[in-house]
């Protein structure tokens, strides 16, 4: 297993040439200490994990890597269903001005159509992540204030990566001085 930053792990599930909306995500507090952890999935791409925490408001720190190589039947039933109420999705900037001129052009069509037709907020979601040409999208199990039940069992699964990814994370954080209050 190789560590490495999160950036990196989201610049490879973003290289992957697979259906971007065929991805999952199960994300929520970190256990035992600061910041979240993040599994990302899909079915011919793997499975991917992720830790991270909030250096400050503008930097966000981390480490992750590539646990499983396709997404099983066994690891699938952590991740949520299509009709789960959240979304996430992994972005990149365009690449120069007239890709930015096409994708809002896309992106104009794609709100004025959803104006006009009566649409589920997923459909929407969907159709402007497509407009934007996002690299991996689709739903979330996600808990801002503790950990979703599917994030431990899937803990449990790759008990070895969490408990790697956990002390490199916490190196990280003893470096960067975050876990000390104000006086």
């Amino acid at each position: 297993m190789r560590i490495r930053e999160w950036q990196d792990v989201l610049e490879d599930v973003t290289e992957r040439n697979v259906d971007p909306k065929d991805w999952r995500a199960v994300a929520g507090d970190r256990a035992g200490g600061v910041g979240e952890d993040m599994y990302l999935a899909h079915p011919r791409a793997g499975v991917f994990f992720l830790k991270t925490y909030a250096k400050n408001p503008y930097e966000v720190r981390g480490v992750g890597t590539q646990v499983a190589r396709n997404l099983d039947d066994e690891i699938g039933s952590f991740m949520p269903r299509e009709e789960s109420g959240g979304r996430f999705a992994v972005q990149s900037p365009p690449e120069d001005e007239d890709q930015a001129e096409t994708v809002s052009k896309r992106l104009q069509t794609v709100l004025e159509t959803h104006s006009d037709a009566p649409t589920r907020p997923q459909d929407l979601f969907d159709d402007v992540m497509d407009a934007l040409e996002s690299p991996a999208f689709g739903p979330m199990e996600y808990d801002q204030y503790d950990r979703p039940d599917e994030l431990d069992d899937l803990a449990d699964r790759f008990e070895e990566a969490d408990e790697l990814l956990h002390a490199e994370l916490d190196e990280l954080i003893e470096t960067d001085a975050v876990d000390r209050g104000f006086m």
